[in-house]
């Protein structure tokens, strides 16, 4: 980790703005259960050896409440070798069912699993609720050999920031977790509304309403996903969608020259995609652009991103710029 934030403060000492370090795109295959795209995964972690891919485990679709890992040892030799069929494990989140119910008996409309934080043997996952719900969740289980036992004592709401006309802001959860003074540290998806700047930190055995704002520097676009690097730094995936309707609430005001020229060209808006370093210091969260992905990925709905030896790993949900939609994971690698 060490080297890697060498890394990062190097990339950022060349320019304020994002550039293109030399990083190295590695596509993962994936076998077919992973790859399919209702998967819809929607976070990565490492830990204990393995990279997990958190699944956004829509139960309102019938979908399977569940997470898969993969050894980093098998995922090493699938860099050496492209042809090597990855073993998974595949772990279901037990008890999380009967959580949904409590969402639903309190009328908040359970949506789906936006992030997790693995700490030991303990686990942390955000929920995202439908647009008119007040809160979010977080949630927390125990991993075992088979599977991850939800705690069903553990449901925390998590008040949705709003927009400055009061309303809830269009498709927006809390879709990144990160460690800080060893509290539980969960960011909204959209900070960039003028007073509405701020992670939310959590004891690891909150009770109701006991959340602790702390300042975040206004960040353009979403943030989908975090991973920790070294020291008090992370590193956020910065994600813009082109699309109209709803999500038009992430475009940022013309007179945003900056931020603007990066999301438009000749034919309107476009989707974006960087990698933004966050640093905690003094209780507060600041960030700097760190790489921008290359142009032929902005169109993926990256989710999910994890840091591993010199590089991350990234993974989209479904959404790819044409159809079939698929699983997509990459392996961004430095090359010095």
């Amino acid at each position: 980790m060490k080297y890697l934030l060498g890394l990062i403060c190097s990339f950022i000492c060349l320019s304020a703005s994002a550039q293109r370090p030399p990083f190295t795109v590695h596509s993962i295959s994936l076998p077919k259960e992973l790859e399919f795209y209702d998967n819809q995964f929607s976070g990565l972690a490492v830990s204990a050896g393995k990279l997990f891919l958190l699944s956004e485990s829509r139960l309102q679709d019938r979908a399977e409440a569940k997470l898969y890992t993969l050894k980093l040892a098998d995922l090493d030799r699938k860099l050496l070798d492209t042809t090597y069929v990855l073993p998974y494990q595949k772990l279901p989140l037990n008890q999380l069912p009967a959580l949904r119910t409590k969402m639903l008996a309190a009328r908040q409309q359970y949506e789906g699993l936006e992030a997790m934080l693995i700490d030991g043997n303990d686990i942390y996952f955000s929920v995202e609720t439908a647009t008119p719900s007040t809160n979010c969740y977080l949630l927390k289980g125990s991993l075992t050999a088979s599977a991850v036992v939800m705690d069903t004592t553990f449901l925390t709401p998590l008040a949705k920031p709003l927009a400055a006309d009061g309303q809830h802001i269009y498709n927006a959860g809390f879709e990144a977790l990160a460690e800080a003074n060893k509290q539980v540290v969960a960011f909204f998806e959209f900070n960039s509304f003028p007073g509405q700047n701020y992670a939310y930190a959590l004891a690891k055995r909150p009770a109701p309403g006991s959340s602790t704002p702390l300042p975040f520097a206004p960040l353009p676009f979403r943030i989908t996903d975090m991973t920790p690097t070294a020291g008090n730094h992370f590193t956020a995936i910065n994600y813009f969608f082109k699309g109209g309707g709803g999500d038009a609430v992430y475009r940022t005001p013309t007179s945003d020259t900056t931020n603007t020229k990066l999301i438009t060209d000749r034919n309107g808006f476009k989707s974006y995609c960087r990698l933004v370093d966050v640093v905690f210091k003094n209780n507060r969260f600041t960030w700097q652009p760190l790489w921008e992905l290359p142009e032929q990925y902005w169109g993926y709905n990256w989710e999910g991103i994890a840091a591993y030896k010199n590089g991350y790993f990234i993974i989209n949900d479904k959404y790819t710029p044409s159809r079939p939609y698929r699983t997509t994971l990459l392996y961004l690698q430095a090359t010095r």
